[in-house]
């Protein structure tokens, strides 16, 4: 049985950010109003509710908030890769978001440098999160 990794939901509002994921860049939103970063895409500001948003560069940089480490999957196609590691990540321009982490469960710890890793899956590329360079 061939099953296939289930895909990002792509919308007019976060196709910027799955463009630039293929180009292997990390962008975020930045309110022109109010100049605060934004993750998840969205139409408008959730700080000041402007609609003044521009795709900037970021960092891809962040630390380690909290994890889960998965022994059974909530979808067939990643059970064969169990266990697994999922976390948040607190971006280093403010925002935080849930990404899989391609760290050792032994490793996993509060304030873990991190930062994004493109890897390729169903042909699409996708962002997760690894230890950062040099940390020990």
């Amino acid at each position: 049985m061939n099953i296939s990794f289930p895909e990002p939901t792509i919308t007019p509002i976060t196709k910027p950010f799955w463009n630039s994921i293929e180009q292997k860049k990390f962008t975020l939103q930045q309110c022109e109003n109010c100049e605060q970063w934004i993750f998840y895409p969205r139409a408008h500001c959730p700080h000041c509710f402007g609609n003044r948003l521009t795709w900037r560069e970021a960092t891809g940089k962040g630390r380690l908030k909290t994890w889960s480490v998965v022994h059974r999957a909530g979808h067939p196609a990643w059970q064969s890769l169990t266990p697994y590691a999922v976390g948040i990540v607190e971006l280093e321009e403010g925002p935080s978001l849930l990404t899989h982490l391609l760290i050792r469960e032994k490793e996993l710890r509060y304030q873990l440098p991190v930062e994004i890793s493109y890897h390729v899956l169903n042909e699409r590329q996708l962002p997760f999160f690894k230890r950062e360079e040099g940390e020990s």
